[in-house]
């Protein structure tokens, strides 16, 4: 019985990579969805509502579309001398302002505290400060209506004990707005928490054992080695909450209805009611439209400025 030859071992084929039209073709393919639905739920809605925002388009025009009129630029002059209108750009300029910086510094406090690895029970600590982000925010914003009660709220319990006397937090023009802040700051800065405490557990420890090395004290480290590290998150985080900020309606709405004496009114607000409670919808539109300009100014602003400084190339 004579062995049989064996047959030689063939290379597999290696595979070629496709051409740069082919590759192109297939990241297209991969892109298409999440545009069409970019293109559906954002272009769409926002090129109808600036051409809305041209027009009359009142409850009359939902019974009969006949009744609606092109009155170009008469719903922007209207809203321009519209004194609640510069009185609600106020108000969100003053949360804008001052809750920006207040919600990120208290997340980054945050953040560098639990991303310390002397803290024990470091996911207890995040789940507690990030549990307030998930809650319903109508339900936290009632449960805060009655934490600043002005005869049975715990706040007032509180600076009562040092001798502090009660403040009506939710019926004075003065103290409505750091009320809602105190909320709103509660209530968001646990997802800024975790942002940033994802972007510090990527500094490499050599960076810090450098500056020890050279006696740069915590002070230094976080100046020297933690900021110029987190500045793009840092960048990202700031330009989420102006954003966030610029868009206020649930919180005042539920809590104060835009008052007292219109102190709380925002501009998210202001277009709800001359939505929904006016039904003046083109002039709604033209409100939705003049805040999208306000957050993309700022925002170029924020990026201009970011640039200038070196946090991003």
């Amino acid at each position: 019985m004579t062995a049989q030859p064996i047959p030689p071992l063939t290379a597999k084929a290696t595979r070629r990579p496709g051409t740069p039209r082919s590759r192109e073709r297939a990241a297209w393919g991969f892109v298409a969805p999440a545009l069409i639905a970019i293109a559906v739920f954002f272009a769409v809605p926002v090129f109808a509502a600036l051409l809305l925002s041209l027009t009359d388009f009142d409850i009359y025009a939902l019974a009969d579309i006949g009744n609606m009129r092109f009155v170009g630029l008469q719903n922007y002059e209207r809203l321009f001398t519209n004194p609640l209108f510069w009185t609600a750009m106020k108000n969100t300029g003053v949360f804008t302002v001052i809750g920006v910086p207040l919600s990120i510094i208290t997340s980054l406090a945050a953040a560098v505290i639990l991303n310390a690895r002397v803290i024990k029970w470091r996911p207890i600590w995040r789940v507690a400060f990030f549990a307030p982000f998930v809650t319903t925010l109508v339900a936290t914003a009632v449960l805060w209506n009655y934490l600043l009660h002005t005869k049975y709220g715990v706040i007032n319990w509180a600076i009562g004990a040092v001798g502090i006397p009660p403040v009506d937090w939710l019926g004075q023009p003065s103290t409505s707005i750091p009320a809602i802040l105190m909320f709103v700051v509660w209530k968001i800065f646990g997802y800024n928490m975790l942002i940033f405490l994802a972007v510090l557990q990527t500094v490499p420890d050599d960076l810090y054992e450098a500056a020890r090395i050279d006696g740069a004290g915590p002070w230094k480290q976080f100046r020297h080695v933690t900021l110029p590290a987190i500045a793009p998150t840092l960048l990202l985080v700031s330009i989420i909450s102006v954003a966030g900020f610029f868009q206020l309606f649930a919180e005042p709405y539920v809590m104060t209805q835009g008052g007292p004496a219109q102190s709380t009114v925002t501009v998210l607000y202001f277009m709800y009611e001359e939505g929904f409670k006016w039904w003046n919808l083109g002039s709604a539109s033209a409100v939705a439209f003049v805040l999208f300009l306000c957050i993309l100014a700022v925002t170029l602003v924020q990026l201009a400025v970011a640039k200038r400084l070196g946090a991003y190339e």
